[in-house]
């Protein structure tokens, strides 16, 4: 059978908000306009996709739940098509994580090296989030940390590792280490990890307070890395870990400090889907591992850095 498209979109709109008001919106169509295509198709494949039983909102049913990832990818393949009968390239759309660490930084540097890459970088809440906007072709590939998601993770994804970057010890004027012209993470002991988040939601610097011995975590929201250092100024007893050549706003007076035997790193990823590629991914991974062997950023010695534990696969 032929796939009228337009049909399988509105079913992938229906599935992915589970309501129909809301779907019918996003596509600009009328709600009965959308049933209509989401019925037609239903016809066409001889089965129900959607379950319509009042009450419980919409549901999918078991032939629904099969059809939805091949529908996603027969979109995408769709929007490939018509970009190159138009000769166009469409954009990469990436999303990135992990913000306090400012990931944006390595990104530019590619870009800088290789304007002509068609990128799109957005912002994304954390990895689950990206893995699922990935998984629904909502986006091409997400750039960060990829670690363990218990009872989460993101199934059918590929990942590689593209940065290790040192981290520093960031303290304010009175912190008791704050003279220091290096430490060792196991210095830090009696001093107070401060967080952006939840610990248990942070898995590098949870992995790290297990490793080195912290005991005591301070968390709040994340404001931003004004506000984040601004506590770290005012609370002598805290320190937090930030990337080495991340650059810090100025009056601040607060003091990065390396770390040293071993000197933690922070892994960078590219995250796709294998299935469904951008046309453009090669070319972006190939530039990342040019910059990156120019700059050194898979430099590791076993001996003198740290990585947790599942960063080493």
């Amino acid at each position: 059978m032929d796939l009228d498209l337009a049909r399988v979109r509105a079913f992938v709109a229906v599935a992915d908000l589970r309501h129909f008001g809301r779907a019918a919106e996003q596509l600009t169509i009328t709600q009965q306009a959308l049933s209509k295509r989401l019925a037609r198709l239903e016809a066409e494949l001889g089965t129900a996709l959607v379950d319509r039983a009042g009450g419980r909102g919409v549901t999918l049913t078991e032939a629904g739940a099969r059809f939805l990832d091949p529908a996603r990818r027969a979109l995408a393949a769709g929007e490939l098509a018509v970009g190159a009968v138009r000769d166009a390239r469409p954009a990469l759309r990436l999303d990135v994580w992990g913000h306090l660490y400012a990931p944006m930084r390595t990104v530019a540097r590619v870009l800088d090296a290789a304007p002509d890459l068609n990128l799109e970088p957005s912002a994304g809440r954390d990895l689950p989030s990206v893995a699922s906007a990935i998984l629904r072709g909502d986006v091409d590939a997400g750039f960060g940390r990829v670690h363990p998601l218990p009872g989460r993770a993101p199934l059918g994804l590929t990942h590689r590792l593209v940065r290790l970057e040192p981290v520093d010890a960031v303290v304010g004027p009175d912190h008791p280490l704050a003279d220091a012209a290096e430490l060792r993470p196991s210095q830090l002991r009696d001093s107070v990890l401060w967080c952006p988040a939840a610990v248990d939601r942070l898995d590098f610097l949870a992995r790290f307070a297990t490793a080195f011995g912290i005991v005591e975590w301070a968390t709040g929201p994340n404001l931003g890395l004004t506000p984040f250092l601004e506590h770290l100024r005012d609370d002598p007893t805290c320190f937090a870990l930030l990337p080495a050549d991340g650059p810090l706003p100025e009056g601040l007076a607060v003091r990065s400090i390396p770390l040293v035997a071993p000197t933690p790193l922070y892994a960078w990823s590219l995250l796709w889907h294998p299935d469904r590629p951008h046309p453009r991914l090669d070319a972006l991974l190939r530039e990342f591992g040019r910059v990156g062997t120019a700059n050194r950023w898979l430099d590791h010695d076993p001996s003198r850095d740290w990585l947790p534990g599942p960063d080493h696969a």
